[in-house]
């Protein structure tokens, strides 16, 4: 990762992604590289080899939009990525390095995760759980305030056996934090857990290097839970109004459904583990 190079960074890897029949060109020969090569992308884009060159190696840093969008075009980008691109390309001024930033969820907020009758917590901008209700902690253990969920994913098995299809959520996962991250990679928060997660989990490494991009939406997920069997669940994810880069993760069943059920079921186990208190 070079965070003096994002543009140039992020082009180079998507070029690499791009086959030459998926743009049209016809393949004679053996090829050294992965992907298009420079020239052909710049062929494509209607701009000098010369140029692009310059935008790879960061001695552009601030293309026009119309030359952006046309290599969002050539380099088959969908709306989410584009839009990262654009960012990427906009003129700002070189940032300090800051020190790292404490996300404190709003008291009112926290209230309310810990009310809602359904799994809910509330995730900060570089994955972190800063508050968690009990029915998401008896969900996975791992969400419980102070925990990570890209960490967790990608390094802790016993949160992958959650997931039948756990490699393909970790690659939406990724490509949800290049999202949520932006161009905003000098907070030490960001580069710490990027460069753990690059040198613990290959499988992370590979998909970072990738320079995927997506929107972190609403799905829906199935879990492989050890108690009550398999889940598939509604996850929700609403942004904390005052609280920049927050967000509020729900989960909720179909009703009457079995999953509706077994989501009972395990409440109803929390209900009993829960402390009784005294009454005023």
């Amino acid at each position: 990762m070079s965070e003096s190079n994002l543009l140039g960074d992020y082009v180079r890897a998507r070029r690499e992604l791009v086959t030459p029949e998926q743009v049209g060109i016809p393949v004679s020969g053996v090829r050294r590289v992965p992907g298009l090569r420079r020239e052909e992308v710049a062929m494509l884009a209607g701009i000098s080899a010369d140029y692009y060159l310059r935008l790879e190696q960061g001695r552009d840093r601030n293309p026009s939009a119309q030359v952006l969008e046309s290599l969002a075009r050539v380099l088959r980008l969908d709306d989410d990525a584009t839009a990262y691109l654009l960012r990427l390309g906009a003129d700002k001024p070189r940032r300090r390095r800051r020190r790292p930033r404490k996300e404190t969820v709003p008291a009112s907020v926290a209230q309310l995760v810990a009310t809602l009758p359904l799994p809910a917590y509330v995730e900060g901008r570089y994955f972190d759980v800063l508050a968690a209700n009990a029915l998401a902690t008896a969900l996975s253990p791992r969400l419980t305030a102070g925990a990570n969920r890209l960490r967790d994913v990608f390094l802790d098995p016993a949160e992958q056996a959650l997931h039948p299809d756990w490699e393909n959520a970790a690659g939406g996962m990724v490509a949800g934090f290049r999202e949520s991250v932006g161009t905003d990679t000098d907070d030490p928060r960001f580069i710490e857990l990027v460069g753990e997660l690059s040198l613990a989990s290959p499988l992370f490494s590979r998909l970072w290097a990738r320079h995927d991009v997506e929107a972190c939406e609403g799905a829906a997920k199935l879990i492989d839970h050890p108690q009550v069997g398999g889940l598939r669940l509604h996850r929700e994810r609403l942004g904390v109004g005052g609280a920049s880069g927050q967000t509020l993760v729900v989960f909720h069943p179909d009703p009457g459904t079995d999953d509706a059920d077994r989501l009972a079921l395990l409440a109803s186990a929390v209900s009993e583990l829960a402390p009784v208190r005294p009454r005023g």
